[in-house]
């Protein structure tokens, strides 16, 4: 039995997964700011689901560095040392929430797919996942030849470039609040709400309810803060997909690609992802791919968990 878990800024999902990770023998979901600590919600899980877990897993929102944690957008860390000792395990393997996003790839069928762009028919080579929800996560799968081997990165905050002059406006809105402008600060749900406020002058609204009112048309500020988010969304994905050579697919995941699938469908998000110049056919040739299942991460999680179970069988 593995314990797996996918920790991100809205909520914490945890499972317990035996042969079949798609089929986890118990799966709860909490809110990662009603709680203290991801100890307090294993020790929950846990009592209500009693077991011994053989290994755990968990994919975090943040760079994993040590063993250790300091969760972005939540107020509590993750510490790998903390939860061994409280499920007396050797060790606990933890995973940036992408990174697990991309180890649980591999376990995901075609109807776990909406496929933006179909690419090249003998499309191959390294891949890239883009999530955009509460936050911006960004990571890697290198092609060896015959498998992906998927890694971390940090690419969401790196520094946003606008390519209009309504994005330099905004830029500079954010910059005033700010200093540093990241995608994230631009490409995600606190991003939908910051251009919302750039555009109305104030908002008391959150992405949920924006985005509702843009794809509704009910709101015209709500459109076109929807429409800016999705073409910066479209450049930075292209951005990535060139810096990882990621001709065998670009992945969207998060909680916000599924739910405004109709505006990604429209053609501003493939437009601005192949507009990089000498590389536009390059880039109209990878296919692009948003994941629909919601639990990949926690997928992705309990694979990373039952390769290590391997790993150390083997030694």
């Amino acid at each position: 039995m593995i314990l797996a878990g996918d920790i991100g800024g809205t909520n914490t999902r945890l499972a317990l997964v035996g042969d079949d990770p798609r089929a986890p023998d118990a799966i709860e979901i909490y809110p990662s700011g009603d709680h203290a600590s991801l100890e307090e919600m294993v020790r929950a899980f846990l009592t209500a689901h009693p077991a011994e877990p053989a290994a755990a897993c968990f994919g975090v929102a943040g760079p994993v560095r040590d063993g250790y944690v300091r969760v972005t957008n939540v107020a509590w860390p993750v510490d790998a040392a903390s939860l061994a000792t409280l499920l007396r395990l050797e060790h606990v393997r933890l995973l940036n929430d992408l990174e697990a996003n991309a180890w649980g790839i591999a376990a995901l069928g075609p109807e776990d797919f909406h496929v933006l762009n179909a690419g090249r028919p003998d499309a191959r080579g390294n891949a890239a996942v883009c999530s955009a929800g509460t936050g911006l996560g960004e990571a890697g799968l290198y092609w060896d030849g015959e498998r992906h081997h998927a890694f971390a990165c940090e690419g969401g905050h790196t520094d946003f470039a606008p390519r209009s002059e309504a994005q330099e406006r905004l830029r500079a809105f954010l910059a005033s609040e700010y200093g540093h402008v990241s995608y994230e600060r631009v490409c995600s749900g606190m991003g939908l709400v910051n251009i919302y406020r750039h555009l109305a002058g104030g908002c008391d609204l959150d992405a949920a309810g924006i985005s509702r009112l843009a794809l509704a048309g009910t709101d015209e500020t709500a459109a076109a803060a929807l429409d800016l988010m999705v073409e910066i969304y479209g450049a930075e994905a292209g951005n990535l997909a060139l810096k990882l050579m990621a001709t065998g697919g670009v992945y969207l995941g998060g909680g916000i690609p599924p739910r405004i699938l109709p505006k990604l469908e429209e053609g501003c998000f493939m437009r601005a992802f192949a507009d990089k110049g000498r590389f536009v056919d390059l880039l109209a040739g990878i296919p692009v791919r948003v994941i629909l299942n919601d639990r990949t991460a926690l997928l992705g999680a309990a694979l990373a968990a039952e390769a290590s179970i391997e790993s150390s069988l083997r030694a």
